[in-house]
């Protein structure tokens, strides 16, 4: 409503100066002169009417370009990619910082196919469908969501919050929040990461899409960004010997006897180019792991390196993840977990990605993308596990990816690759992949 309004107020100024502009013009046809003063002083205002035709002009000019970038629904403000991610988000989920005042909608979603080297059926899945809404109320407040469906039947809440933009850098944010944690949890679109699946290690150790209920501040600047919110904490009783990623609460009626801190710095020292460490650190336990009236709180610890660049068609990234819990033979007796089954007191995992855009330096390609890539990843979920219990070795895996994705335009993406699996005991399985994905 707010851009129609606009569209109207900006034809009907238009209008009102292309009038003035045809009366100026039919105003200047003087009459034959009758003496040399008249004459000169009919010159000076001839001279002076064709100076005010040519600003109305100008200002014409200037009003039909306004018209036609409002019907056009382009954005009031420009958000680059590097100014996205500094707020935390991928650059559809940035739509309402776009905007001077009113409702924002964008999206994306994807589709995978994946075919395994096994007895295990093929998968073909609408993975994800999803719709941004955001309000801006006006220059310091604004309302910015992400609202999923998964699998074409689940329907959650990614993200939901206020923003206070105290200045152009720095801002409160409270509400349900992205753990501001690796290379995907917050730039989680299909478009911006590469591969037909996220990275392991950003779904074991980081477990994205990984949001929970709180609040903080952001810092977005652009050499320098920064994020850290209070949230409440996992919900240990839902770890595996395959990870913490059970553990997320999402957001609804989240337990909140423990909370945590979370955390990310970052440093841009050019567009395309950043790298950073992030972390988070809070109880897990929720008063639900406890022995003989003692209650423990499984403190749980995670971190990571990280660390892009995209330059001139070239595209690396690299990531390095930790985690360390507390109390996990307590929390493995609670959970009846025993021998190579129990939930590991270490968990390290990390990847190398490399890609290049082979037509990137091809101005006949139009920006169309057609980029090769490999990716070497290692996790290992019971890098150590509690006195009493053993490693699975088939917990500790490498996978190796290579594909190729082709972007017709910059919000679509095909992406194909194979991925292998290998471990000691040669239990890992290898797919094929195939994903489809948008956004806009």
């Amino acid at each position: 409503m707010e851009r129609k309004h606009k569209v109207v107020i900006a034809l009907v100024a238009l209008a009102v100066l292309a009038g003035a502009g045809v009366t100026f013009a039919q105003t200047g046809g003087p009459e034959e002169a009758e003496s040399a003063e008249e004459g000169e002083a009919e010159t000076e205002v001839e001279a002076e009417q064709q100076a005010d035709v040519q600003e109305l002009e100008r200002r014409i000019e200037l009003l039909a370009e306004e018209v036609e970038r409002l019907r056009s629904g382009e954005p009031d403000r420009e958000v680059t990619i590097d100014r996205a991610r500094a707020l935390g988000l991928a650059p559809s989920a940035a739509a309402a910082y776009a905007q001077d005042a009113g409702v924002s909608i964008a999206g994306y979603g994807e589709a995978l196919y994946e075919n395994y080297a096994s007895d295990k059926t093929s998968q073909f899945d609408y993975l994800r469908a999803i719709m941004y809404f955001g309000y801006r109320f006006n220059d310091k407040f604004l309302f910015n969501s992400e609202i999923e469906v998964e699998h074409a039947k689940e329907i959650f809440v990614e993200f939901a919050y206020v923003d206070y933009l105290a200045t152009e850098n720095f801002g409160l944010r409270a509400g349900m929040l992205l753990i501001p944690m690796g290379l995907v949890n917050e730039f989680h679109e299909p478009t911006v990461f590469i591969g037909a699946e996220r990275p392991v290690t950003e779904k074991s150790i980081i477990p994205s899409t990984w949001r929970e209920n709180g609040g903080g501040f952001y810092f977005a600047h652009e050499l320098v960004s920064a994020r850290a919110y209070v949230v409440n904490g996992f919900n240990g009783s839902a770890f595996s010997s395959s990870g913490v990623r059970g553990g997320r609460q999402k957001g609804g009626k989240a337990k909140a006897d423990n909370m945590a801190f979370t955390g990310r710095l970052d440093i841009t020292p050019t567009p395309g180019v950043f790298f950073g460490a992030s972390f988070y650190n809070g109880g897990s336990g929720q008063g639900d792991i406890a022995i003989d009236d003692v209650i423990y709180p499984v403190t749980t610890s995670i971190f990571d390196l990280h660390g892009q660049a995209q330059v001139r068609g070239l595209d690396i990234r690299a990531l390095y993840a930790q985690a360390s819990l507390d109390d996990t033979a307590e929390l493995n007796h609670v959970l009846g977990l025993t021998g190579n089954n129990g939930v590991g007191e270490s968990m390290k995992g990390g990847y190398v990605q490399l890609g290049y855009d082979l037509l990137s330096q091809v101005p006949e390609a139009g920006g169309v993308g057609l980029t090769p890539y490999v990716r070497y990843e290692k996790v290992d979920t019971q890098a150590a596990v509690a006195a009493g219990f053993t490693r699975n070795p088939s917990k500790n895996n490498t996978y190796t990816t290579l594909g190729v994705e082709l972007k017709p335009v910059p919000g679509i993406v095909l992406k194909v690759d194979h991925m292998w699996v290998n471990n000691t005991v040669d239990s890992g399985v290898n797919q094929f992949n195939v994903n489809v994905g948008y956004a806009f």
